[in-house]
């Protein structure tokens, strides 16, 4: 199979670049690596189409090795003719590959191998021919009766045969296809009350939809509600159409023994044909949901990793809690615990002067700027607590509601106990909770991509496909924004192209048995980072106040003398680049001509535009360049929401129906799909991203459910002055 070919007709990449990042694959190199540092041999494609054309790879690989598989059983079986190789050959899909192979099957014994085995294989073809026009079926069948096989009578003898065909039509290539796209087009999935009484599925007690429209999360729900036990779900088709169908391949009229051929293809289509069709239909409609949910859990990540950063801050977490008491952590703006403690200005304690009396004294001693709050259990209490010290205080202070999602299980994790060995499980939750401000990457890569809550049934998932995916959003993350390599955690180093989790460590204890690296070319010293892991990392490793400017920016080292006779060729040095000296650069290699430039400098066209733009700002954080989050000073209650209100708010997760939004009331509102804009999308993430900043207006308030119907489209009652 022509594989470059293939994924150049279906990527719109010139055949030429495929070969390329299929070599580049196949060579070791890591998808961030190919993507920042080979973009002339790939077209300059992106991180996200170089994976999806890996996986891709690894699809049409796999079918290839299947189609060989099922080719040499064939012939070892003496069954392969021309024909049949050559459709082998053409067939595009595992499904197709499976239908083709499927009558050749070893199967377990079943009613039609038995009947065979009673000799009335040839009674069934003779059956199936349908050439008799005369006689009767009983005088037919009545040569292949033999008490001595079980087969006493004419009866038994037909009854075996049409198992014998029917297990033929259920196996037909042809049959299969035509049924299977009847299928995808018509059929409707069905779910029903499995048990008297209410539930979150109550929605689907008798529900239908048509299985070529059905959306991800209904899918998931509904199987989620028959695992349960609450939902009975099956597949429905006009069984009588489905059946004229499969007649119209098998059934000639006007013989004798139409009639049992007809019974027999019916038998096929009940018995064999359609519970396979449902099973098949279901299993493509999860896998589809799959795709999607796992999709949009990795664009909901990418945004929730990529949040700006609250930098050059000392920051006081809360970790909200009750009966326990809120543990405080105070923080300095490089991440540095300076101190910890509990408060208890929640109920039962209820000890708010206390606990007042307490924070102030922290806040003036450390010079604390924003408070973070996590928005767990007790965080109304603790948010209405912390808005009351910041109105007392005025001293402007703000604070910001902080996602906790996964904070506990980082504490309760060998990486939280190994960070802070002197710290309890609680006091962990509250330094985490601080850094997630500071620095949402930096802390977010320490815990389970799936725990971070912004996905939706991620539990149902298939958990290795998950993980690849997540793993792959973290780590295109934290190679765009690049990392430090002094300040760095094992965590978040892991996650670098071309490093190990066992490397990391090294990295981390070179460091401190050396001290602060000077220099990227440090790296080699390394115990098991090797050249191959050294080309794929050092690039995406920054080295602030090292002793080349360009280790703190995303210029290759392999690319180092490229960008000095860059600078040389126009009368620049470094110094200039950390000065900032050099913004006529770029119309200087414009009016040069870039591609001169490039060859002058050795390097290629898309590599001199990054070293351009890496020389323009050494050290620079494109997430710097993004809204930065919200803060608060002030906080509103749900009773206080009115129909029509406009407010500010945080999104906080993309589903596939809608968005919810944070407007400081401590219960997330949805924006439903319909209410986003007022033109057509397919999904939300089309429009909103998690973490960006957007107005809202209050479309409805139900107190007694706690919900809040929110509309991004400005009401027409605003437009009046």
């Amino acid at each position: 199979m022509d594989f470059q070919h293939t994924l150049s007709e279906e990527f719109h990449i010139a055949k030429l670049y495929v070969e390329n990042i299929i070599a580049l694959i196949d060579e070791g190199n890591t998808i961030p690596f190919i993507a920042r540092y080979r973009k002339e041999r790939t077209g300059s494609c992106d991180d996200q189409t170089l994976r999806e054309l890996a996986e891709r790879l690894e699809y049409l690989r796999g079918l290839e090795k299947r189609r060989e598989e099922i080719t040499s059983a064939i012939q070892e079986q003496g069954k392969l003719t021309p024909e049949l190789a050559q459709e082998i050959q053409q067939a595009e899909t595992l499904a197709r590959l499976e239908d083709i192979y499927r009558p050749f099957k070893q199967k377990r014994r079943t009613r039609a191998t038995i009947a065979k085995e009673r000799g009335l294989e040839p009674l069934a073809a003779l059956l199936l021919a349908q050439d008799q026009t005369k006689g009767s079926l009983e005088e037919l069948a009545a040569p292949y009766v033999d008490p001595e096989k079980e087969v006493p009578t004419p009866e038994e003898a037909l009854a075996g045969a049409r198992d014998i065909i029917a297990e033929q039509v259920s196996d037909s290539p042809e049959g299969r296809a035509l049924l299977r796209a009847y299928y995808q087009k018509n059929a409707q999935l069905k779910s029903a009350a499995a048990k008297e009484e209410e539930s979150v599925y109550t929605m689907y007690y008798d529900y239908q939809e048509p299985v070529a429209k059905i959306p991800s999360h209904r899918i998931l729900a509904v199987n989620r509600g028959e695992k349960e036990g609450f939902l009975k779900v099956e597949v429905q088709v006009d069984a009588a159409y489905a059946i004229g169908l499969l007649s119209g391949l098998f059934v000639k009229k006007g013989s004798v023994t139409t009639p049992a051929v007809q019974e027999a293809v019916e038998d096929a289509y009940k018995r064999l044909i359609h519970p396979s069709m449902e099973r098949e239909i279901r299993s493509d409609l999860t896998e589809k949901a799959n795709e999607q949910a796992i999709k949009n859990f990795g664009v909901n990540l990418k945004a929730l990793l990529m949040q700006p950063p609250v930098k050059g801050k000392t920051v006081l977490a809360i970790d909200p809690a009750y009966r326990t008491g809120c543990k405080i952590a105070v923080v300095d703006p490089t991440g540095k615990v300076l101190d910890t403690g509990v408060v208890y200005p929640t109920p039962p304690q209820n000890k708010v002067a206390e606990a007042k009396a307490k924070l102030k004294a922290m806040i003036q001693k450390y010079g604390v700027q924003v408070l973070s709050i996590g928005n767990g259990t007790a965080s109304k209490e603790s948010e209405i607590f912390a808005a009351d010290l910041i109105r007392e205080m005025d001293c402007g202070l703000s604070y910001m509601m902080v996602n906790e999602a996964g904070a506990s299980v980082y504490s309760a994790s060998k990486l939280g106990a190994a960070e802070f060995p002197e710290f309890d499980v609680s006091l962990r939750s509250a330094v985490s909770i601080a850094r997630r401000l500071q620095d949402p990457l930096a802390e977010l890569v320490k815990i389970d991509p799936k725990s971070v809550g912004v996905g939706q049934y991620q539990h149902d998932m298939p958990q290795k496909r998950l993980d690849e995916t997540l793993t792959g959003v973290v780590e295109s993350c934290v190679n765009q924004v690049g990392v430090d390599l002094n300040t760095a955690s094992p965590s978040l180093l892991s996650y670098v192209a071309g490093l190990s989790a066992s490397v990391a460590k090294n990295v981390v204890a070179y460091r401190e048995e050396n001290g602060a690296f000077q220099t990227r070319a440090q790296l080699k010293k390394v115990p098991k980072l090797g050249p191959k892991a050294f080309e794929q990392c050092a690039g995406f490793l920054r080295i602030p106040n090292g002793k080349n400017l360009l280790d703190n920016t995303g210029v290759h080292p392999e690319s180092y003398q490229g960008a000095e006779k860059l600078l040389e060729r126009f009368g620049y040095t470094l110094e200039d680049a950390a000065q900032g000296r050099l913004e006529a650069l770029e119309d200087q290699v414009k009016q040069a001509g870039e591609a001169q430039v490039a060859e002058d400098c050795g390097v290629g066209v898309p590599t001199l535009r990054d070293i351009l733009t890496e020389l323009r700002k050494p050290g620079r954080d494109l997430r710097d360049e993004l809204p930065p989050p919200m803060l608060r000073s002030d906080i509103m209650e749900l009773k206080d929401l009115k129909p029509g209100m406009e407010l500010k708010g945080t999104v906080r997760n993309v589903i596939d129906f809608g968005a919810f939004v944070d407007i400081g009331v401590h219960q997330d509102g949805l924006v439903h799909i319909s209410q986003i804009t007022n033109r057509y999308i397919k999904h939300p993430s089309e429009v909103l991203k998690v973490g960006e900043i957007v107005t809202v207006w209050v479309l409805s308030v139900d107190p007694a459910k706690k919900r809040i119907s929110l509309t991004m489209k400005k009401p027409k009652e605003s437009n009046t002055p």
